[in-house]
């Protein structure tokens, strides 16, 4: 079971751990030197979802009015010919 575990972390629990807390140190200091912070950056993720999200319902809304645009052409010739076709064979 522990080299199981040992192979998925890459290493010892203990020495992966000291790993990720030394190289979060090393990122937190690098974004904090931009001026990142975690309320900003969790705030400005929320938000780029939020916007990917909105073009994505843009674009169905775009699709939806070129079915539309469409069908009111199609439509109407579809049901002229329907009726034209069903006097004929009369």
């Amino acid at each position: 079971m522990t080299t199981t575990i040992t192979r998925f972390l890459g290493g010892s629990p203990a020495m992966v751990a000291v790993r990720l807390i030394v190289v979060s140190f090393v990122v937190g200091i690098v974004l904090e030197t931009f001026g990142f912070d975690p309320a900003t950056l969790l705030s400005e993720a929320i938000r780029a979802v939020s916007e990917i999200i909105e073009l994505g319902f843009s674009d169905i809304r775009q699709v939806g009015r070129i079915l539309l645009t469409g069908a009111m052409v199609v439509v109407p010739v579809w049901l002229v010919l329907r009726l034209v076709d069903s006097t004929g064979r009369r």
